[in-house]
């Protein structure tokens, strides 16, 4: 069911906000930012992905698990993955795999919380019963 216009707009931004940061930290992360900026953009995810927990709605709570444990299957899968080839066939100074081993990671720091919020929700919602 999508959602309505203004329903759920802080978690829709919020969702959009933390991709294209991700995606942005990702793509500078590795090269041009120290390790106190990169904490920095990891903590900012972790708190994005609180805010987006947060403001899902106990009706989308069920999809939003369902994709968002996929989402965080794949992306664990595909950086172990990677890491596998990357000692195998040494593909790690190759800079699009270390941005997509990036970006994987990234997508876990936002969608770890955000999982463990509506889970926590969904399971308060179910004992209200």
């Amino acid at each position: 069911m999508p959602i309505k216009a203004k329903e759920n707009l802080v978690g829709a931004w919020a969702f959009l906000f933390g991709l294209i940061f991700a995606a942005i930290g990702s793509l500078i992360g590795n090269t041009l930012l120290g390790p106190e900026a990169r904490a920095i953009i990891q903590l900012s995810l972790i708190g994005i992905g609180f805010i987006v927990g947060f403001f899902v709605s106990e009706r989308d709570a069920q999809t939003f698990l369902l994709a968002a444990v996929a989402l965080v299957l794949v992306s664990y899968s595909g950086i172990q993955g990677g890491l596998l080839g990357a000692a195998v066939v040494k593909v790690s100074s190759n800079p699009v795999m270390q941005f997509v081993f990036s970006f994987l990671a990234s997508l876990l720091l936002m969608f770890v919380p955000a999982t463990i919020v509506v889970a926590i929700k969904a399971v308060f919602a179910i004992s209200k019963r």
